[in-house]
């Protein structure tokens, strides 16, 4: 059986815009190396191991200071890899967990300590069967303790059923990639017009991530910019950015270089760049405390 092929770009193109300092890349994923942080058994994907030390070389490159690390599914319920990252960079990344909803509250205080400041519950199919969102929203109660917050990632046709839900998070809730609307299909589109109103409440937060997922068009993928720069726009202060780097689950490689670009269309002034890559995450994660 052959290895699997890397996700992310052999060699990333240098922005030719520059970056605010203390930026941050709010959304990546470590894998591995395998043979010292072994994959879940039950892990939906096997990737190639993308190692901090790939991840901090990139962020040297792009310009990038502060981080947060979620944990994959391909690692299970074991945050050991994305801990070790953490304890690389000494208070200067973050992490939010993949942790079962019966979590004890011992281990919810020693990731803490950590650097943790999360849990990510996934709602799509491709990354199989997880906790039920009834599940998530009571684990939010104990969350609250520790000034963590709920990260959800859901299929765009689930946001009307998870709603009602969501609002009845005891933490603030952040939404990934946009909500993996359908670029295709339009700001108009209901399941948009759904998120926007979820914005509305101020615990909302939505990571205006995944260009390159929600495009059906190839690269700079101008087909998401609309939705990304709307989401600035109306909730200025309440947006997060992230390359999502190594990319799993992709057809094609997105240029890490050409991502960073696109913020030059997603936030178009400098005060906007400013809010989405340096003071929003810096409040919402606690960085320089």
């Amino acid at each position: 059986m052959n290895d699997p092929v890397p996700s992310f770009h052999p060699s990333p193109s240098r922005p030719k815009l520059g970056l605010p300092a203390g930026a941050c890349d709010a959304h990546v994923h470590v894998f591995g190396p395998q043979r010292v942080f072994p994959f879940a058994a039950d892990r939906p994907f096997t990737p190639a191991d993308a190692p901090k030390e790939k991840l901090f070389a990139l962020h040297a490159m792009l310009g990038i200071e502060h981080c947060v690390i979620v944990q994959s599914t391909c690692h299970g319920f074991d945050n050991s890899v994305v801990a070790d990252a953490l304890a690389a960079k000494n208070g200067d990344y973050r992490g939010v967990a993949l942790l079962p909803a019966t979590i004890d509250d011992a281990e919810l205080g020693r990731l803490d300590a950590l650097g943790f400041r999360g849990v990510r519950f996934n709602f799509m199919k491709h990354l199989g069967k997880r906790a039920g969102i009834e599940e998530a929203i009571a684990l939010s109660k104990r969350l609250a303790k520790l000034g963590w917050h709920l990260q959800v990632h859901f299929e765009a046709a689930l946001i009307d059923e998870l709603a009602p839900w969501l609002k009845r998070s005891a933490v603030p809730v952040v939404i990934d990639h946009m909500g993996r609307v359908d670029a295709s299909l339009g700001p108009d589109q209901p399941a948009f017009r759904q998120l926007l109103s979820l914005m509305h409440d101020g615990r909302f937060w939505v990571k205006v991530s995944g260009s390159e997922r929600i495009s059906r068009k190839p690269p700079p993928w101008e087909d998401a910019i609309p939705f990304a720069r709307k989401l600035v726009a109306e909730f200025p202060e309440r947006t997060l950015w992230g390359s999502d780097w190594p990319h799993p689950n992709l057809a094609a490689v997105p240029d890490d270089g050409m991502l960073v670009d696109l913020l030059a269309e997603i936030a178009p002034s400098e005060r906007q760049r400013r809010a989405l890559l340096v003071d929003n995450p810096r409040r919402f994660y606690g960085f320089g405390r």
